[in-house]
């Protein structure tokens, strides 16, 4: 496990500034030290550290690219590094990292390090475990496949469209929220994550076909989890990504799919693992710019109408609906997360999804969650609403382990083994190197 080498994207930017601490040197032999700026005529440089101690700080990261708390960071990596071409124009930073290096940043930047012991350690088995089975079906398919995906052949005013890691062809995953927080030794060391990262070293998930489970996680399930095809590929068979009640019951989930339970579902606060949590547990899983969010297992927006037809006409230029007057779920998925939306306006209509896609296009950056249930207010006598309000449930795609509720699993006396076994049912610990 510890010979495993992760390529991270970094920074994406026309010119990238770093400063280089420690002694490294570049691929042409030369010492590399100090603050260097690069730009297009650098690609192919690689930087060698010549200790351990040796890192390297980038300037002006961005995080949380597209969310409301995106941001500039100066961050600091470990490991080697590596320029190249992205577009026509820009520069990409990689970062070559150990696995176990790379997991300690990864749970650190999710979330709090006072986190329970339990909920640390389920953390980093499935962010190994996820990372991994990413490294393996790039590895089996020879070349990264673009899982982006538009749909325009059925009707034209009809866009399906979701994103996952493999739109990273480069390297195997990227820093941010698209794949998994990873923001270096600024959040790497952590004790008690360290002790979690040793805790269970090489420790993955896998099926019952010893197949690495592709264990994704999100903020907040809003009490119910979704299925894989609802949010990604739906002729991908995931066996321990399944649907399921966030409470100690987990069979007593409601059939979300249906319009009307979905409704009674999402305007409730159904009792739910993840549903009352404490500011103190809340403080475990999110960072400071996380809490910029107010309450997510339940949550109002409104829109003005007039903005609201704007931002769909920005976020989608392919087509043109013009002022819009109906919202309406056409399909849900088990955790009333809609996959697909008809948009329909004063010009025409336009079917949307998947969940990311929807989130987009009804947000200034993203809906918290695609659970929604539709509210219009004040129509005129044509119709058109000047507001319209959603209430919603939960945050992000809700698929496999919800921290939140994980993070109240473990202040509740759960072990790692059990909060695991609840968000992935039928799955075993396994040493990766048993199946690598």
């Amino acid at each position: 496990m510890t010979d495993i080498t992760l390529r991270v994207g970094l920074l994406c930017a026309p010119t990238i500034t770093v400063e280089f601490h420690g002694g490294y040197t570049d691929s042409d032999g030369c010492p590399a030290d100090g603050i260097m700026t690069f730009d297009r005529n650098d690609v192919g440089r690689r930087f060698t550290a010549a200790t351990t101690q040796s890192y390297a700080t980038v300037h002006d990261v961005v995080i949380g690219i597209g969310f409301h708390w995106e941001q500039k960071l100066d961050l600091s990596y470990s490991g080697d590094f590596e320029l190249l071409a992205e577009g026509d124009a820009n520069l990409r930073i990689v970062n070559i990292v150990s696995i176990e290096e790379y997991l300690c940043s990864v749970i650190s930047s999710e979330m709090s390090a006072t986190a329970s012991p339990a909920l640390l350690e389920a953390h980093a088995i499935i962010s190994r475990s996820w990372v991994l089975a990413q490294i393996k079906s790039h590895t089996s398919v020879g070349t990264c496949r673009d899982m982006s995906a538009t749909t325009h052949e059925a009707d034209p005013h009809e866009i399906i469209r979701w994103w996952d890691r493999e739109d990273h062809d480069t390297f195997d995953v990227c820093a941010d929220d698209h794949c998994q927080r990873y923001q270096g030794l600024s959040q790497a060391r952590n004790p008690r994550v360290v002790d979690a990262i040793e805790a269970t070293r090489g420790i993955v998930l896998t099926d019952s076909n010893g197949t690495l489970v592709d264990a994704r996680f999100s903020k907040c399930c809003g009490g119910a989890t979704e299925l894989f095809g609802t949010c990604w590929d739906e002729h991908e068979h995931h066996e321990c990504l399944k649907a399921f009640a966030d409470s100690p019951h987990p069979d007593s989930l409601p059939d979300l799919c249906n319009e009307t339970e979905a409704a009674k579902w999402i305007e409730s606060r159904p009792d739910a693992f993840c549903a009352n949590p404490t500011p103190e547990i809340l403080s475990q899983v999110l960072k400071d710019y996380d809490q910029l969010t107010a309450d997510f297992y339940r949550w109002t927006v409104t829109w003005d109408a007039e903005s609201l037809s704007e931002n769909i006409r920005r976020r989608l230029p392919e087509v043109s609906i013009g002022r819009i007057r109906r919202i309406e779920p056409l399909k849900r998925g088990t955790s009333g997360r809609i996959e697909r939306l008809l948009l329909t306006g004063s010009d025409g209509e336009a079917v949307i999804g998947k969940e990311l896609l929807i989130r987009k296009v009804l947000s200034e950056s993203h809906l918290y969650s695609s659970a929604f249930t539709v509210h219009y207010e004040d129509m005129d006598a044509d119709g058109y609403p000047s507001r319209i309000m959603l209430h919603g449930a939960g945050w992000g795609h809700g698929v496999g382990l919800c921290q939140t509720g994980a993070a109240v699993m473990g202040e509740q006396g759960y072990t790692s083994a059990q909060i695991l076994s609840h968000y992935f049912p039928g799955s075993n610990l396994t040493k990766a190197s048993e199946i690598l």
